[in-house]
């Protein structure tokens, strides 16, 4: 029942509708948002079947088999485990009623098609996603540099030709300091919230 009545409130049909914030509530995939720890909805785009709900940690995919069943698969997908690429816009033609935006996650490629009017909308989330694709991708590059740097460095001093047991220290001195740096390190270059992207871009 309570499905009818937000359909008929946010005049959703099997085109995508982007809602309006102050409409999150009434949306299945705000259900699963995980508000507790923070996380917050920055962009929702809803047919009659489906929902696509981007939030600051995660996109939420609410999907449904048809628009006229009731049955829902609910999948996840953290921006820190499933990178953005492909990112793509492509507008309407004269006859046609819908935009699409299409980018891959992961190993998943996700195609929405959006009512021609959100077309402003969507070019901010095109953006957004576009600058988290790039971010992650920078910060994936620098990791293994710093990586390789730390590998170099360890393998250099296998072949050095000091003394054994000074060889010893100096290997277990240069692995705990590898170790330590990648731990400091991960949260920098393995980013879970991306809240100040959403937020520079998504002019709800």
């Amino acid at each position: 029942m309570f499905g009818k009545v937000a359909s008929d409130v946010l005049g959703i049909s099997d085109v995508g509708k982007v809602i309006k914030p102050q409409d999150y509530d009434k949306v299945d995939s705000d259900d699963y948002v995980m508000h507790e720890d923070d996380e917050k909805i920055y962009f929702l785009i809803k047919s009659k079947s489906d929902e696509y709900c981007f939030t600051n940690k995660a996109l939420i995919h609410v999907d449904g088999t048809s628009a006229a069943s009731k049955k829902r698969t609910l999948r996840r997908f953290d921006y820190r485990h499933n990178k953005f690429s492909n990112v793509e816009l492509e507008t309407a033609g004269t006859m046609d009623r819908d935009v699409e935006i299409k980018f891959k996650m992961g190993e998943v490629i996700h195609s929405i098609d959006v009512h021609k009017q959100h077309l402003e909308e969507l070019k901010d989330l095109y953006k957004a996603l576009l600058k988290i694709a790039e971010i992650t991708r920078d910060n994936e590059t620098y990791f293994n540099y710093a990586r390789q740097s730390l590998d170099y460095a360890s393998s250099t001093l296998s072949n050095s030709r000091s003394e054994e047991s000074k060889l010893s220290d100096e290997f277990k001195q240069i692995n705990e300091t590898a170790f330590a740096w990648l731990v400091d390190n991960k949260d920098k270059y393995s980013i879970k919230d991306f809240g100040s992207i959403f937020e520079r871009y998504i002019n709800n």
